[in-house]
This record gives structure tokens, sequence and C-alpha cells, in this order.
């Protein structure tokens, strides 16, 4: 079913999942959006403002050199005006229009932000496009730049652009003034460009010395003072809305709210990072690149505090080690995290140029930050903003039990990481159906698999694709069939009330997640989403024989049944009746695996169908492209098994022909 976002029914629905404390509080806020069309205030005369949160002499200097030039063939591609942002080429970053989508070509209507219908793409455009560019990341990659080179170019051109961005965006007017999570990042991209044009002549006159500049600043602080997320929309973008607040009053504490913009943007920070993570340190919605986010947000906010020798309390710092220890935990050995949830290229700060490991880069901070554990994955890859952050973050002995080894089953959030010959990696789903009432940011994925060999998804998530403008891509790429697991009756586990909004959620157990036992690491779980019926998933990894068996068991009346497994798109298939074979490249070799079907099911290929969408794989936000799955039919009455095999043959080289 394709919902709107804007219709009465998903504003009922929607205010269905809050609570009492939630709707007073959204209350309070329309009445002072309604306050503040009329009201609004100048900013406080500031005089004899400086900028003190400078790096420490010679950090620039030890960023290695194969960073530092991605970092400035970036900022000289940036320098011609080119970019690319979700799949869209731009050309136009020399002089941009900051409120046009180069996707559909519109242009968001001028008015009193909260007017703004920014959800209705036919009255905006693709809002992500139009957000993205205006949180300034691009800035901060020039701004290093100049840190880097000493060439007042990029300097000149960060300076251009802003003065460009405050003319054109005046406070509340306008699509970038709804969205908190835009202005706490586009704050954090701020306090850093600053920090790395220190040296410019200009810089002062840029910001501290500009009133422009400080009534942006001011009115972004006490835009996200007045309207923090809330209740059920307390995810990420509490996180950073708090970083970016936090952030600023540390580094741009020259108003008179400074203080309590600080003390408060800290309490919301500490709070909401304990209670968006897990104990054992995997993010709550349990959206992998949301972990990334907020672990990178986290590690900034620290990091300005210790620049602005702001004591920070051991609880944060605690929940962004645990961060890093999970994430070191989970990755295969390519460094590449599970594919879990939504993603939407988020970053929290961006000082690298294309090509540089996120994730790689994440590991080696908390290295700096941490220290590095044993049996963590070798970070061989090299980043700009490490020794960035690694320069202003002191460390600091949280005296805390660290994991001996790797850990594989994280109990509360349900994930469990399996590991054979080979660099197999299989991660298996039996974890709630996301955070919070809404669960904004979850898939319908109860008892999904993910398995690659050697960082290469053989059979993969297939990602998430779009939030706005296209609701039946949206609605595939999150659904129970868009994911490695079974589907009844032609529905999904849980049941969705718009693109960011499930009103009802499948409720997941895991029952076996057991080490290697005689060789083999067993998994099962089950869960209620198809009510009178239960689906019960048991996965087997073979050390010996490098298979992975999957048994899927359903419990109930006869019922319809779709298995569906995506293949990743490196793989080549071979479908014969119930056998798949399965080929690939990796590093000049060729490998291959056998996928035995269940024979009680009727298997097809799909590959690249739009209508509906099936076989489809999106590598990143805003792109997809074709590639296989692979889906049985039949029906399941009573009890029913149906049992797949995913034998790995092994390795051969290229020029050998098989």
């Amino acid at each position: 079913m394709t919902v709107s976002s804007g219709s009465a029914g998903w504003y009922l629905r929607r205010l269905s999942r809050m609570g009492p404390r939630e709707v007073g509080g959204r209350v309070g806020d329309a009445v002072r959006r309604r306050r503040w069309r009329s009201a609004r205030p100048d900013c406080p005369r500031v005089t004899g403002a400086r900028f003190t949160a400078v790096l420490p002499a010679g950090a620039i200097t030890v960023i290695p050199p194969d960073a530092a030039k991605r970092l400035i063939a970036e900022a000289d591609r940036l320098m011609y005006g080119h970019a690319e942002y979700f799949g869209v080429v731009r050309d136009d970053l020399a002089d941009p229009d900051w409120w046009y989508d180069p996707k559909t070509g519109r242009r968001a209507p001028w008015g009193y932000a909260f007017d703004v219908p920014y959800r209705n793409e036919d009255a905006v455009g693709d809002i992500k496009q139009i957000w993205e560019l205006s949180r300034h990341q691009y800035l901060t990659v020039l701004a290093a730049a100049y840190a880097i080179t000493g060439n007042e170019r990029y300097a000149e051109r960060v300076a251009e652009h802003l003065r460009s961005w405050w003319a054109a965006n005046p406070p509340l007017r306008g699509v970038h003034w709804i969205s908190g999570i835009e202005l706490g990042i586009r704050l954090l991209s701020w306090v850093w460009i600053r920090r790395l044009l220190d040296d410019w002549p200009g810089a002062a006159r840029l910001f501290e010395d500009n009133p422009v500049a400080l009534n942006q600043i001011w009115h972004h602080q006490r835009w996200l003072a007045a309207f923090p997320s809330r209740g059920s929309s307390a995810n990420n973008h509490v996180i950073a809305e708090a970083a970016g607040q936090f952030a600023a009053a540390c580094a741009f504490g020259w108003f008179p709210s400074s203080g309590r913009w600080r003390a408060d943007a800290l309490r919301s920070l500490e709070r909401n990072l304990r209670h968006n993570t897990f104990a054992s340190g995997l993010n709550r919605e349990l959206a992998t690149e949301y972990h990334g986010l907020v672990l990178e947000l986290g590690l900034a906010a620290v990091a300005e505090a210790d620049a602005a020798d702001v004591p920070v309390p051991a609880s944060v710092q605690l929940v962004l080690l645990r961060m890093t220890d999970a994430l070191a935990a989970i990755v295969d050995s390519r460094l590449r995290p599970p594919r879990q949830g939504d993603a939407d290229d988020g970053h929290g700060l961006v000082v690298d140029g294309a090509g540089t490991d996120r994730w790689a880069s994440l590991l080696a901070t908390g290295d700096a930050a941490f220290g590095r554990l044993a049996w963590w994955p070798a970070v061989t890859g090299t980043d700009v903003r490490t020794p960035l952050l690694a320069a202003l973050i002191k460390p600091t002995d949280l005296s805390v039990t660290r994991p001996a080894s790797r850990p594989g089953h994280f109990a509360d959030a349900g994930m469990t990481i399996l590991r054979g010959p080979e660099e197999i990696w299989c991660r298996c789903d039996g974890g709630p159906h996301g955070f919070l009432s809404i669960a904004a940011h979850a898939h319908a994925d109860a008892l999904s698999v993910e398995v690659r060999q050697d960082g290469v998804d053989v059979l993969t998530d297939p990602g998430t694709f779009c939030y706005h403008g296209q609701p039946e891509w949206r609605q595939y790429f999150r659904s129970t069939l868009g994911h490695n697991t079974l589907q009844l009756d032609g529905g999904d586990q849980s049941v969705s009330g718009g693109p960011f909004l499930w009103t009802r959620h499948a409720h997941s157990r895991v029952l076996v997640a057991g080490p290697y036992d005689a060789g083999v690491a067993r998994w099962c779980a089950e869960h209620d989403g198809y009510r009178d019926s239960v689906h019960r998933r048991r996965v087997e990894l073979n050390a010996a024989s490098k298979e992975l068996r999957v048994v899927d068991e359903v419990r109930g009346p006869r019922r319809d049944v779709r298995l569906a497994f995506h293949l990743g798109p490196a793989i080549t298939a071979d479908l014969v009746g119930n056998r798949a074979q399965l080929t690939w490249t990796r590093d000049g070799d060729n490998r291959s695996a056998v996928l035995d079907l269940p024979g009680q099911l009727s298997w097809q290929a799909h590959r690249g169908d739009t209508d509906p969408p099936l076989g489809w794989y999106s590598a990143g936000f805003g792109r997809k492209e074709p590639t296989t799955t692979l889906v049985g039919t039949g029906f399941a009455d009573g009890v029913a098994e149906f049992t797949t095999v995913l034998g790995f043959h092994g390795i051969f080289r290229a020029q050998d022909d098989g």
C-alpha cells in the first residue's frame, strides 16, 4: 500500500504513535511557530568576539600525503563547479542556486519556513537534493584544501558561497529553515570551516567580525533550542541537532545565551546518545548508516568539547567507545558493515576526498580516541578527518571492560554475524523492527540474511534508493519481498503507515545464536508478523564444507508463500529448475557458488522489473541498478519446511578458464 506523508490519514496515523507528552510538546511547537511568524528578534550585539577553538600547531602536517592528495583533487573538482549528489551530477556549483533541485528542475517556493510543503515533490522538488548542498560539507572540503595548501582561492570560494547563502536564506525564510538536522549539521560545518580557515587573513571578517554571520549563527542556535526533535522522532535527528548546537556554543560562544545553549545541548547529547544506543554498542535504529552518522557526530562533539576545555560526562565517551567496538565487530573482511535498514549517505563531518573509506576512517578515529583491541580488523586506508579529530580529542582512560574477543552475537539488537573460511560472512536478523513507536528507518526484513564472500555481496540487502517523491520505489526497497526472507499472502511482516511510519511491528526473537559446534555455527529465530502463522528460520554455516544452510519453517493455516533471494550486482546467475549457478570475479580471480533452492517452490529469476519493482540494488541514495532476484512461489499448509543450501566452490584464477 502506498501512503502519502501529507494526507489527513497519515496525520491521524502519525498522531496515534505519539504519547501525551509528545503531543503536548508538538502543540507548543505549533504555537511557537505561529508566534515566530511575526516576531523575529535581531541577534544581540556582539563585541570583541574571537575564535579560539583552533587546531594545535602541527595538526595539518601529520595528514597522510595520499589522503591530502584525494582531498585536493576533490576540492579542485568543486572549484570547477562539479559534484554529484545522490546519483545526480551537478556542474553549477561555481555559483549555486540554493533552492534549486537539479533532479526535477524545480525550485523550492519562497515564504515563511514552516509554510513550505517540503514533503511535496511536485511543489518543492526532491528535498534531499536541495538540502544536501546547504549542509555546506563541500565547503569544509574546500576549507581543508586551503589549510593543507595555503592556496587562498579555496578560502575565497568558501567566503563567496557563505555570503551568498546567508543573503539568500535569511532567518526563518525558505526551505533551509524547516528541519533541525539540517541546521545542526550546517552549524558543525561552519565551526570546522572557521577552524580550517584560521590562517586566512579574511577569516575573522567572514565570521566573528561579520554581523550577517553572527545573525545566522545566533538564529540557528535559537531555532534548535526552540524546536528539538521530540518523542517518536528523537532518533538520529536529535543527535545531529544537539551535536551542532553544542559545537557552535563551544566554538562560537559569543552570545548571552551561549552558556545555556551549550549546557542544554550537552545534556541532550548525553541523554539521547544513551537512548539511541543498545548496551552492546549498536544503534537502536538498526540502520547501519545511521550508526555511522551518530558515531561521527558524537566524536565531533567530543572533539569540540576538548578544544574548548568543556568537561564531557564519561557516559558520552563510553557510548562512543561501545559504538566503535561494535562497528569493529560487525564489519566484513573489507571493512564493510551490514546493509541494514535505511541509508541516505548522510555524514556528520566531511573533510575527505572521494575514495576515502568511511568505515575505515571511523575505526581509525576510534583507535586514536580509545585505542584498538587485539581482535579489531586492520585498517590500512588513510583519511584527513582522523588526524584532525585526534589533534583535538584528549585520550581518556574510561577503565571499562571491553570485549576480549570479537563478538558475533548482539542479543539486544538481535544481530548475529556468522563467519566461515575464505572470508564467508553472514548477517542474520532477529532483532526489533526498529526504534521508537514509528520505527522511521526500519525495513520489513525480519529473519533476513545477508551473505558475502571476501566483501562481495552474494545474497544482498538491496538498500534504500529513495525517501520522498517515488512512493512505489520507497515501498519496494523496504518491503519484505525486497529482502532475503519469506513473505506470506503477498503482504509485509510489518504494516506501513507512510514513508517513515510503521503502524504495526513484527516482533522477532532469537532462539539459538551459538558458536561453532563441531565446525558448524548455528542461528535460529522466529517472528509473529503474520499473526496466525509463525515463520521460523534456521541458519547453519559449516566450516568444513563451506556451505550455508537456510531452513524456513512455516506453521499455521494454508498461506501463499514467496521466498526471495537477492543477488549482489557482481553476481551472474544461471537458474535451471531449483538450482542456480553463481559466478563472479574478485581481484582478478573467478569465484563460484551453487544455490540449491527449495524444490517445493516454483522458481523464477527477475531482473530490473518495474511493474511492480523487483530485481534492483541500490549502492547509495538516489542510485539503483538492475540485479538478479530469485523468487520461489508456492504454499504452506500446517507445518512446512523449505531448505536452501548455498555452497561455495572456491577460487580459481581467471586465466584457468575453469
